[in-house]
């Protein structure tokens, strides 16, 4: 495990040299910051001068070249609208993110996995029916149209829960309620059908053989063996969850990572674009390989190195 460990931190490495080298050119092809700093009015020795204090009169290489150096020591560069350091920005949005995504992730399983038992145990019936179908609207609708379907209703409408950032507590919880849709639909139909192949396998009905009660049959042989596919979908479901945030923190103005890119991007911010890329690289290397050491607790059968 320990070898395995290791080989994905240098595999993540690579990785994430590779993707500065994306990131690099992908912030570069938004356009020319200057062009949204700059008032229509200005001189070209106005953009010149800008031109040289942004350091974007160097080639490419060298400016690249300046960003791993930099990179390489823990700096991320400069904001150049505000001109705050890129780090101090991204760990600001971050803690906003973050907390938005766990309790996201809370929601997911929090009913996803019942749902998706019950859906399992009571087959064919009503209730499974019920389960597929909310399964089935949760995979198909937009995070957009859902967030603002959920505005109409309890903001609009019923004037429950606030629609935006207001700065009070019940602020995150339509944007994660938002979030999580899809995935409470992912989980609950790939429980549903792997707890069916289950509690169809021969271990199961050996242990209803043995006088087990059902709910224990259920619960602790059933459930522990049908998992795997629901934390290999829980790893890509956190992952895509910074992309699924940038339009959901945008309808809702929650103050996270995914508006911060929403808002570089239409401001050219290029220091910030390449943050919020190696950001989404790092947590995303990290889950996976979580992931990995999870399937170990999970299923003891499976081995990364020879015993």
């Amino acid at each position: 495990m320990v070898k395995f460990i290791l080989g994905r931190l240098i595999q993540g490495a690579a990785a994430l040299l590779a993707l500065s080298v994306i990131a690099f050119a992908m912030s570069r092809a938004t356009g020319n910051p200057l062009d949204v700093l700059l008032s229509p009015y200005a001189t070209k020795a106005d953009y010149d001068a800008l031109n040289h204090v942004l350091g974007l009169d160097k080639p490419l290489q060298v400016q690249y070249w300046i960003f791993l150096t930099d990179l390489l020591h823990g700096d991320f560069g400069k904001s150049v609208r505000t001109g705050q350091a890129v780090s101090q920005i991204l760990t600001d949005r971050f803690r906003a993110s973050a907390l938005l995504s766990l309790l996201s992730i809370v929601i997911t399983f929090a009913l996803g996995l019942p749902m998706g038992v019950i859906s399992a145990v009571y087959r064919d019936q009503p209730i499974d029916v019920l389960v597929q179908l909310v399964a089935l609207f949760g995979q198909a609708i937009p995070a957009f149209w859902a967030g603002a379907l959920l505005i109409q209703v309890f903001s609009v409408r019923l004037a429950w829960l606030p629609s935006g950032n207001s700065g009070r507590p019940l602020d995150i919880v339509l944007p994660a309620i938002t979030l999580a849709l899809f995935g409470i639909a992912g989980v609950a139909s790939l429980l549903r059908s792997s707890m069916l192949d289950v509690l169809d396998s021969e271990s199961i009905k050996l242990a209803r053989s043995k006088g087990i009660s059902e709910a224990s049959v259920v619960l602790k042989h059933a459930l522990r063996n049908a998992l795997l596919p629901v934390v290999s979908f829980g790893g890509i479901f956190f992952v895509n969850l910074m992309t699924i945030a940038v339009v959901v923190e945008t309808v809702f103005a929650w103050p996270g990572v995914g508006l911060l890119a929403y808002s570089a991007i239409i401001t050219r911010d290029f220091p910030i674009i390449q943050g919020v890329v190696l950001l989404a690289g790092a947590v995303s290397i990290a889950v996976s390989t979580l992931i990995d050491i999870l399937y170990v607790y999970l299923d003891p059968r499976i081995r990364y190195e020879p015993t």
